[in-house]
């Protein structure tokens, strides 16, 4: 239930509640104050009729009685063991007040009828409960409003804590600073814990970036000073390590790149088919590449000009997208490794048939400097963040599964919207 029900609901019970107690508490005084005063009455006119049937021998104007048949069965006990008393009762005639008292061998009564004294107390009782009704038709509105307003203000800020979550470190709260506002504190909290986390990945970029910067102009120097090495076993290693280097460096400036947002696509129409062909080719590793038929949906490349296979991207991006997933297929899983593209036309796959991505790839996405499983081997972890990276540069949606019969499958799912048409 929404929060602004709750608490809706939570007023409608305290506003309920409250007039049920103050009902009860009224309706119990009332009758504890008409039967106290009904009570002393009757006493009051026995007490005279006493004395003027002591002196005439006679009741008659008193208002009381001698004998009367209506006299209830306690009070008659009590004035045959010669005492006086008092004795609410409900009779054929309707709630009365009775006092007795004997009188030479007689029962001397009053009654004082409260058929309308206890009327007065149930239209007292009708009149509290609408007073209630009413009370609860004028203050839920403005609790549901106020919860409403607070229940918009929590979205907001459980909204803003999701893009952060997602990414968006410049998404900020921004309420407005209120005294003893718990709303207004967490909102305030949140932004600061975001700014916080801004910061200090910031820094963390601008140190990777600054590092690799350094790492560069060396680097550039050693792998020369490698490449006039004379030839031997001990070079050959030497020059294989460098390489592995300046790529990890390349690798770094590019997430650096990527991280602060400075990469822009350049898009342009390609068919998927033939670019795929020299994608694939380029990387110089075994790779079986199928395109299926628009049409049929059967295995072939022989889509004609303006069918499906035509997508705005930037083919270059695009290669390194596809370049490190077929490398990471080929370091991580087994052979064959298969790039698919779907009769759309825009959907790419690529599948090993090694162990699959572990856990913490399918759950949290590629994690830089994580390769995940022991048994995926070894490496930087890298190439999947950085097609992760670039993916997102070209507008397309990258997602990692591991096949129904084993291996890892990476599907690239290319936007379907071409760019707008300028002039």
């Amino acid at each position: 239930m929404p929060l602004r029900w709750r608490i809706a609901a939570l007023v409608a019970v305290a506003i309920c509640a409250v007039v049920a107690a103050v009902g009860l508490l009224v309706h119990h005084a009332s009758r504890d104050r008409e039967l106290t005063q009904a009570r002393e009455a009757a006493r009051t006119t026995l007490d005279r009729a006493a004395v003027t049937y002591a002196r005439s021998g006679t009741v008659q104007g008193t208002g009381a009685s001698l004998d009367a048949p209506g006299v209830p069965a306690g009070l008659r006990d009590l004035t045959a063991r010669g005492r006086q008393g008092t004795e609410y009762a409900t009779d054929p005639a309707g709630p009365a007040m009775w006092a007795a008292r004997p009188a030479g061998g007689q029962v001397l009564s009053v009654r004082i009828d409260m058929t309308t004294t206890l009327r007065d107390i149930s239209a007292l009782d009708t009149s509290i409960a609408w007073a209630g009704a009413l009370t609860t038709a004028a203050v839920l509105p403005l609790g549901v409003l106020s919860a409403g307003r607070m229940s918009r203000r929590l979205r907001s800020a459980a909204g803003t804590a999701r893009r952060i979550a997602g990414g968006d470190l410049d998404a900020r709260i921004e309420a407005a600073p209120r005294p003893r506002d718990e709303i207004a504190e967490i909102s305030t909290a949140v932004d600061t814990m975001a700014a916080a986390l801004q910061q200090r990945l910031r820094s963390e970029q601008r140190f990777t970036a600054d590092v690799a910067h350094e790492l560069r102009t060396p680097l550039m120097g050693l792998v020369t000073a490698a490449e006039l090495l004379p030839e031997g076993e001990a070079a050959g290693y030497v020059r294989n390590r460098v390489r592995v280097l300046a790529a990890l460096v390349e690798d770094l400036l590019e997430i650096s790149r990527l991280d602060a947002g400075a990469e822009e696509a350049d898009l342009s129409p390609s068919h998927l088919g033939p670019l795929l062909e020299d994608i694939t080719a380029r990387t110089g590793l075994s790779v079986q590449l199928v395109v299926k038929n628009g049409e049929n949906g059967e295995d072939g490349e022989d889509r004609e000009e303006g069918e499906k296979g035509e997508v705005w991207t930037d083919s270059r991006r695009l290669e390194r997208i596809l370049a490190n997933l077929i490398v990471n297929a080929h370091r991580h899983g087994l052979a064959p490794v298969t790039v698919t593209v779907a009769a759309d036309g825009r959907t790419v796959t690529v599948r090993d048939h090694g162990t699959g991505y572990p856990d913490s790839v399918l759950r949290d996405g590629p994690q830089r400097f994580r390769t995940g499983a022991r048994e995926r081997g070894t490496g930087h972890g890298l190439g999947l963040t950085i097609a992760v990276g670039q993916a997102q540069v070209i507008g397309a949606a990258l997602e990692f599964a591991n096949a129904p019969d084993g291996g890892a499958q990476a599907t690239l799912r290319l936007p379907d919207a071409e760019p707008p048409i300028h002039g």
